[in-house]
This record gives structure tokens, sequence and C-alpha cells, in this order.
């Protein structure tokens, strides 16, 4: 069962689109369920996130945390945006259906992807983002969440 908050965004889903020549795009999926998700980040020079869209193709679950995880970044720092993590994401909806803690890591994971690229465009380096997260969280899938 799916708390109220899951199911507002993904009924009306906050951010949906994406940002031409973004600071940052990140993709993630899950070859095991067939969830993708794109994240696209416009970051001012303070590293500040001042924009930040999500295509996602997936299932309610996964289209209710893209839309809560922009929430949750959209006018932060960078170095904010990094401690998302998808528990906060999973709080922030009031809970997910164990079934569905996948796409919470899915969030957080193209979060990190669109910083990643983001860095890398920027010749920076982003503390806490010390390699290139995964493009496909299933190889994670026998881990804690």
């Amino acid at each position: 069962m799916y708390t109220e908050k899951v199911m507002d965004h993904f009924q009306h889903p906050r951010n949906v689109g994406e940002i031409e020549n973004a600071s940052g795009v990140g993709t993630v999926g899950n070859a095991r369920c067939g969830d993708i998700m794109r994240i696209y980040l416009d970051i001012d020079e303070n590293q500040i996130i001042r924009d930040v869209k999500f295509k996602t193709f997936g299932c309610g679950a996964a289209v209710a945390t893209s839309s809560m995880a922009t929430e949750l970044v959209k006018g932060k720092s960078v170095q904010e945006a990094m401690a998302v993590t998808n528990k906060a994401v999973m709080e922030a909806l009031d809970g997910l259906p164990p079934v569905k803690v996948h796409c919470s890591l899915l969030a957080e994971e193209a979060i990190h992807a669109a910083l990643w690229d983001y860095a890398e465009k920027n010749g920076i380096k982003i503390e806490g983002l010390d390699q290139k997260p995964k493009s496909d969280i299933h190889e994670d899938e026998d881990e804690e969440y």
C-alpha cells in the first residue's frame, strides 16, 4: 500500500521535464525491473542547484521518488545534495513498500550521477563523490538498502 505522499507525487509529479544545456545530467536504471530515471541539474556559479528536472520511465514509486528527490535538492548546494540519501527520499514520502525500496535508491544514484557529470564538465571534485555512480543499480540487489 502506498502512502498519501507517494500517491500525490505519482499523480502530480513536481519538476518533470528536461533542462537544455544542463550543468549535469545523470541517468540510472534497474535492468531487473526496467525503471530508468534521468535527472537534470542547473547549478549556478556558487554551486547552488537553481533548477532540477527529471524524466522517469517506470512504476508509480519510481515517478514518486524522482519527484520527491528533485524537491529535496532544489535550491540546495551541491554538498547538501550529496547528503540526500535513499532513506531521506523514503522518509520524505512517509515510506515505501519493501518491494519498492530500490526506486529510492535509483533517485539517490541519479542525483549522484548528475553531480558526477557536473563535476567532470567543470574539472572539480565533489566531496563524497569518489567514484562514478553505477548506471544500473541491480548490481547491488543483494545489499541492504
